[in-house]
């Protein structure tokens, strides 16, 4: 297996300048020299492009608008560490960057059009790098987050048959040590500060871009489910970058003067939505502060001393930065906040308007399907409500029928996907046909989700139709968790269901039977020791934060362990 290293001379070798900007306003019809060529397309008068690449027909036309002195003199990218540590690259640099690493990947890793490659790297600017360079050479990236654990790590290169892997130092110890157990994996690359042995990937031959196909797929993202282990969804080049060119500023409503700071992790479609497609196809400026871990006052003081004029980030954030006085911070240029993964509670909605007089713009989504609903700028806003359906996005709520409720009825919220598939959806889970299908009744896409919708098309989340636990906006399948806890000699049996939370909106919480054979006098520093075990067998933001152990658990007849008495118990709905 060929082994690559020292990626990061990003810093010296491949980096051009990092030129002081100033920011200007500049007018908004701006984005017109890029909308006006799919005008026809967006009034149904002419059919989608049969080629599209995002990084030379968005990325690359930006770069050429730049050239020509008709974008404002902000970097296209923005990236800080907090600790002096700053990247800017403007469209140009881009470009440059991204076709370097582009040649890396083609012609010293022999990576081809359709290869797919796994890419777990925390916000650090190579992620970006190296989802662009994929897109220019035709290769498909599968993002993970950086608290994948080996056996993830493992599941996923196995099931993916990725032939590529970049990470970094922190994780490269984890992908040697399964590795071997991978038949489609031929390199591994790693980003690092310190100097490894390994080529030097400073190729400057200009890299050919390829045509694709608007339908080829350009990202797997992996999904939890109820059970079993993630599914892998495929989005093409049509859902991910040609749609935003089509639904033009519904629930972002950027200017190439525009600054954004997205905080979701990078393994997560929010990041490719809100910091790589949405904001480039505006020409915006995307903000990074790479920060290990969420700190209120780090985010303050980046909002106070940086001209971010829209925020986006988990419900969790906006719960956090309230408990802060907010009277010592001046946000510098802050205008809009966004927040999605889950419900914002109507009071921290309140609380941050009172102190800050800003508005939290709620939206909705899946990653099967990208943003589906959203409270747009201008809007009235309807505390609770995650707002009204998106641009191609038909939605209902329907029963289990797939017959449309009426509104204030409670049912399942869907999406019409049939007779014509709506741009902005996955093309398939892969090689899983019966859960592709299982995902439609009738003429709709079924999320899992429950909800109502009022008389003014506002859309209201009432909670998921299954088991899948949403804390801090992490997706969490009780399977996974139960599957970690079973490995520990000590348990015999468990049963995993959400409980409610202050900060995180909901957690983990295990119910816990101990093996018959297992004795332990301080269940108190078993539940540490069983919380530390599934740290270590799977992604540490799964592990249950709460535990109680219990002699049996709830079942049917049929032995089927009942979870929505456990989780209703926990709600306090009996």
């Amino acid at each position: 297996m060929k082994m690559l290293f020292k990626l990061r001379t990003l810093k010296s070798s491949w980096t051009l300048r990092s030129p002081c900007r100033v920011f200007h306003e500049h007018p908004r019809l701006l984005a017109s020299d890029l909308y006006s060529q799919y005008e026809s397309v967006r009034r149904g008068e002419q059919e989608m492009p049969k080629y599209f690449n995002f990084a030379s027909d968005v990325l690359d036309k930006w770069s050429e608008i730049e050239k020509a002195g008709k974008r404002p003199s902000n970097p296209a990218f923005w990236w800080i560490n907090g600790k002096g540590g700053e990247v800017k690259w403007s469209f140009e640099e881009l470009g440059f960057l991204s076709r370097k690493v582009a040649n890396v990947l083609t012609k010293v890793c022999g990576l081809q059009k359709g290869d797919r490659i796994v890419v777990i790297l925390p916000r650090i600017p190579e992620w970006w790098l190296v989802n662009v360079a994929c897109m220019r050479a035709g290769i498909v990236l599968i993002p993970g987050i950086s608290q994948l654990t080996a056996k993830d790590i493992l599941y996923r290169l196995q099931a993916s048959k990725a032939t590529c892997i970049i990470t970094n130092d922190t994780l490269a110890p984890a992908v040697d040590s399964v590795a071997s157990e991978c038949q489609f994996l031929k390199t591994k690359l790693i980003v690092s500060k310190g100097s490894r042995e390994g080529c030097d990937p400073g190729h400057d031959e200009e890299s050919r871009v390829l045509l694709h196909n608007i339908q080829d797929p350009a990202c797997i993202f992996f999904t939890s489910g109820t059970t079993g282990s993630p599914k892998m969804a495929e989005h093409s080049q049509s859902s991910l970058g040609f749609r935003p060119l089509l639904s033009e500023r519904y629930w972002l409503d950027l200017t190439p003067s525009d600054v954004i700071w997205n905080t979701a992790d990078t393994g997560w479609i929010l990041t490719s939505l809100a910091s790589l497609f949405d904001p480039w196809v505006f020409g915006s400026c995307i903000f990074i502060h790479h920060l290990p871990q969420i700190e209120s006052a780090a985010i303050l003081n980046t909002l106070s001393r940086h001209p971010v004029g829209t925020l986006v980030g988990a419900p969790t954030l906006f719960r956090m930065l309230v408990q802060n006085d907010l009277s010592s911070y001046k946000f510098m240029n802050l205008k809009h906040c966004v927040s999605g993964g889950e419900p914002v509670n109507p009071e921290v909605m309140e609380q941050w308007k009172s102190k800050t007089g800003l508005d939290i713009h709620e939206i909705y989504g899946q990653t099967e399907t990208g943003i589906i609903c959203s409270v747009f700028k201008g809007m009235k806003i309807k505390p609770g409500s995650m707002g009204k359906a998106a641009p191609f996005y038909d939605v209902q709520i329907i029963d289990k029928n797939a017959n449309i409720l009426p509104p204030g009825q409670e049912g399942e919220i869907a999406i019409r996907n049939k007779p014509i598939r709506p741009l902005g959806f996955f093309s398939k889970y892969i090689d899983n046909p019966k859960k592709t299908a299982a995902s439609e009744r009738g003429d709709f896409f079924v999320t899992g989700d429950r909800g109502t919708m009022d008389e003014d098309g506002y859309f209201w989340f009432i909670g998921r139709d299954d088991d899948i636990i949403i804390s801090s906006g992490y997706r969490i399948g009780p399977f996974e968790v139960e599957s970690a806890l079973t490995e520990h000699p000590a348990v015999a049996e468990t049963a995993v269901v959400s409980s409610p939370d202050p900060l995180r909106g909901e957690v983990v919480k295990a119910f816990v039977v101990l093996s018959s054979t297992f004795s332990c006098g301080d269940l108190e520093s078993l539940a540490l020791e069983l919380q530390e075990h599934v740290k270590k067998t799977t992604a540490p933001y799964k592990y249950p934060r709460k535990m109680e152990f219990v002699q049996q658990l709830p079942k049917t007849a049929t032995g089927k362990i009942k979870r929505n008495e456990l989780r209703n118990k926990e709600w306090g709905r009996m």
